[in-house]
């Protein structure tokens, strides 16, 4: 059976994926609010919502387990920074995932040296501080965010829109070790050059990164 991915998180199986999101769904009160890791997946699971895009809105300031909509079990909901709220099923999330969600995932794979080189950079300049809030940062506790240009998946849409669509971007399979890659490495390299000349890159606390929107 294929192998199954939220994020940059690898399955060996849908059901282990759904297994681990309703461990987080099930192992708090109503009301709970999301932290740390169990934020960050049920994040990354909302980004493969087929309506993402309306769900997210303006951005997200929290996700918490949302009382009941129907029948028995609770949910997830996204609270925006204005304070409104929208709950989502983690189910239809972990239909499967679309074409968009899947080369997005493989795009961020093949920038991440070039972010990991950016942070290196702040760091060796001694800027290392946050450039939301100004405080110090830990290097455990620190997002490389697209913190004052467009969102990554802004730039990720335009990319495939002047490649001639997300069918025109062929993957390595999903079955393979790691997030996959272009399988054209000349695309790969304009993919790379593409995002490099519109990325505005800033360090956040992980913290302050959660609440910024990525569509």
């Amino acid at each position: 059976m294929a192998v199954f991915w939220i994020g940059h998180r690898r399955y060996g199986t849908k059901k282990a994926a759904g297994d681990a999101v309703r461990a987080v769904l099930h192992g708090h009160p109503i009301g709970t609010e999301l932290t740390g890791e169990e934020f960050d997946l049920v994040r990354d699971l909302l980004d493969m919502h087929h309506e993402a895009e309306q769900k997210i809105g303006e951005g997200v300031a929290a996700i918490r387990i949302a009382p009941p909509q129907q029948g028995p079990h609770p949910g997830f909901e996204v609270v925006h920074p204005d304070g409104s709220a929208i709950d989502f099923s983690y189910l239809t999330c972990l239909k499967a995932p679309t074409l968009r969600s899947q080369v997005h995932n493989v795009m961020q794979a093949e920038t991440k040296d070039l972010r990991t080189a950016y942070f290196e950079k702040r760091i060796a300049a001694g800027t290392f501080t946050s450039d939301l809030s100004g405080v110090p940062l830990d290097t455990s506790d620190t997002a490389v965010s697209h913190f004052q240009g467009p969102a990554f998946s802004r730039i990720a849409d335009a990319f495939a829109a002047a490649e001639g669509g997300w069918e025109a971007i062929p993957l390595t399979p999903s079955t393979a070790y790691g997030l996959g890659q272009f399988v054209d490495r000349g695309q790969a390299e304009r993919w790379r050059v593409y995002w490099q000349s519109r990325a505005v890159l800033g360090l956040l606390t992980k913290a302050e990164n959660r609440t910024r929107p990525r569509c």
